[in-house]
């Protein structure tokens, strides 16, 4: 049976944010003067000296807004060139990447919740954890805002995402032993997360097993690719049924790669139907990637009980998922000349 013994150090590094560089709650400054071989050099440039533990681009967001002072004025622009003996005062305000997470009121769809655990079902539309652009309205400011504690635990106890746009279960901790294990049983392969997906086209097999490596796409940043020196990958894939030019199926996944069953799917030639970013276009009424984690079952971390829940298709998907049904059961449907 499973324990909730204090984790190792080993297992708490592998968890544990970054600290601040500022964490007080008053504003924290830093002063200088321009130095003679800086004379006529870029503010933003100087500023890297003065401030080294922000990078440029943070230290021209706080230019723009209005937290650097040269000589007592506010600067605005981060090109100006600076003079030999001026004065420069920085305002540090941390990156948001940095910034602890603020708790929001938010409605959430719990399925099972104690002192350890707590299993959702996440909308499509909602962003998982802080990043560029989301940096409030995510499902982690939802969780903290349940249970400040939260904010406390590495990630907020979140063990593991799913895409702003995919819908479905997930399981994050509310303690950190509770995390470490959760952790622990997701390497090993000890925690089943199966997928209901429409695709488009036809796979050829009626069950695949897709073992390809993904890594971060050599041409564009934003997504993955199968690469020959990606990290080793598994997806399961059995076909519920097919219509001919959409398929529904049935995804398990093996391993928890960033986007992993889009870019399968894809390098089978069956992208997910209005999946735009890996080549899925709009299709039966599905105004986002056709994906949902539909089966989720794991061993609760103290009690050692399995555990096992489900959850329905949202109203999009079923109503694409029964069009593609129908049509696969008329097309199996024996004709006139099949029957006695």
């Amino acid at each position: 049976m499973p324990d909730l013994e204090r984790p190792d150090d080993a297992s708490l590094d592998a968890l544990r944010d970054e600290p601040d560089p500022a964490s007080g709650d008053e504003p924290q400054l830093r002063e200088g003067a321009v130095p003679p071989e800086r004379h006529g050099e870029r503010l933003d440039r100087m500023l890297v000296d003065l401030v080294p533990e922000y990078s440029r681009s943070h230290l021209q967001t706080l230019v723009e807004a209005g937290l650097v002072q040269v000589d007592g004025r506010p600067v605005t622009t981060a090109s100006r060139r600076v003079r030999a003996g001026q004065r420069v005062q920085v305002e540090l305000a941390l990156p948001p990447s940095e910034r602890p997470v603020q708790g929001e009121p938010m409605p959430l769809e719990v399925v099972h919740e104690d002192e350890d655990i707590i299993v959702l079902d996440k909308p499509p539309g909602l962003v998982v954890h802080p990043a560029p652009g989301h940096w409030s309205g995510t499902l982690l400011n939802g969780l903290i805002g349940r249970d400040p504690a939260c904010a406390a635990l590495p990630r907020g106890g979140i063990v593991h995402r799913l895409d702003k746009d995919t819908s479905g279960l997930m399981v994050a901790a509310r303690n950190v032993p509770a995390m470490v294990s959760l952790v622990r049983a997701l390497a090993r392969r000890d925690v089943q997360r199966e997928y209901r997906a429409i695709a488009h086209g036809r796979l050829r097999d009626a069950s695949t097993r897709v073992e390809l490596p993904i890594g971060r796409d050599p041409v564009s940043r934003v997504r993955m690719a199968v690469v020959p020196h990606g990290r080793p990958s598994r997806t399961d894939v059995a076909v519920v049924a097919t219509d001919g030019r959409f398929s529904l199926l049935q995804c398990r996944l093996h391993t928890g790669r960033t986007h992993q069953i889009r870019v399968h799917l894809a390098a089978l030639g069956c992208p997910l139907v209005a999946d735009a970013l890996y080549g899925g276009a709009p299709a039966l009424g599905v105004p986002r990637q056709a994906l949902h984690a539909a089966r989720l079952a794991l061993v609760h971390p103290r009690s050692g009980r399995r555990l096992e829940f489900e959850s329905a298709l949202p109203a999009d998907l079923q109503a694409a998922w029964d069009q593609v049904l129908e049509r696969a059961v008329r097309a199996a449907a024996p004709g006139p000349a099949d029957r006695v």
